[in-house]
């Protein structure tokens, strides 16, 4: 997702995830005419490769491009680690590559400001009825440079062997709307979508959600009383607009039109949202 925030004669732009290949994140920029010279900041949510996999292509092809010592902003050392899904390895996070791009490393453990006009959520409290959802699994420890280092993981997760993924990590990017309230970006939400939203307005002490855009990982073979629990506490949230896209299920799109109505917005890649006082 790319994101442009003004306040003012103020703008700034921030770019989260990198989607799973360079092409198709390099294509898609080259065609919405998005500019990575002007980015403020990055920002990853999560360790999975379908959000990483377009980083060091992306990095590579803007070589002295980007803006010095450009912030980028990872949930942890636990962003590091190498995953596996059911189909074998999911590979880890290339630290090297972002470390030779000049970057500056931000472990955003907790709420921190980004680019002066967003926020991250930090890690997300398990508040809600939600489970995190595991599709992978994790590994502790660094070989041939990839990896997470031990001494920075907690020592219940410092195994030895893979063990289930329950992303501590993850951090969602969100901004405060000036008479609108806030607009909470998701990317996959295995912590919850419901956790996520608790987490922003938690931390920048404003209840009012004006929008929730992103992934929600709510898939089969979640049954529907599940998929219904989520959407009834989304009705009791009461968003402005509910935008899911990703990995968010037809399922719950469904679902969640028939109590939500028109709030729910389909989204596709190359959609432009625009949200102003």
């Amino acid at each position: 997702m790319h994101a442009e925030s003004r306040r003012g004669d103020e703008v700034r732009n921030i770019l989260i995830d990198f989607g799973y290949t360079p092409e198709t994140l390099l294509n898609n920029m080259s065609i919405l005419k998005i500019d990575p010279s002007t980015f403020d900041a990055l920002v990853l949510s999560h360790g999975h490769y379908d959000h990483f996999g377009g980083m060091v292509g992306f990095l590579s092809a803007n070589k002295g491009k980007l803006k010095k010592n450009l912030p980028f902003f990872v949930g942890g050392e636990d962003c590091f680690c190498t995953r596996e899904n059911a189909l074998g390895q999911y590979g880890a996070l290339d630290r090297k590559a972002i470390i030779d791009a000049n970057l500056s490393l931000m472990m955003a453990e907790g709420p921190a400001i980004v680019a002066d006009h967003a926020f991250t959520t930090g890690k997300i409290a398990q508040v809600s009825s939600e489970k995190p959802l595991q599709p992978t699994r994790e590994k502790v420890g660094v070989v041939n440079g990839f990896g997470c280092f031990p001494d920075k993981m907690l020592p219940a997760k410092n195994t030895g062997t893979f063990i289930p993924d329950d992303f501590e990590h993850e951090i969602g990017t969100n901004f405060v709307v000036k008479g609108k309230g806030l607009v909470v970006l998701t990317s996959c939400r295995h912590r919850g979508v419901i956790n996520t939203i608790r987490q922003a307005q938690a931390v920048s002490g404003l209840q009012k959600v004006h929008a929730v855009i992103g992934g929600f990982h709510i898939l089969p073979p979640l049954d529907d009383a599940y998929i219904r629990q989520v959407v009834a506490t989304l009705k009791d949230v009461n968003p402005d607009y509910l935008i899911p896209g990703h990995c968010s299920g037809d399922r719950f799109y469904d679902l969640a039109r028939n109590e939500l109505g028109d709030k729910v917005i389909h989204s596709a890649v190359g959609t432009r949202f625009v949200f102003g006082t």
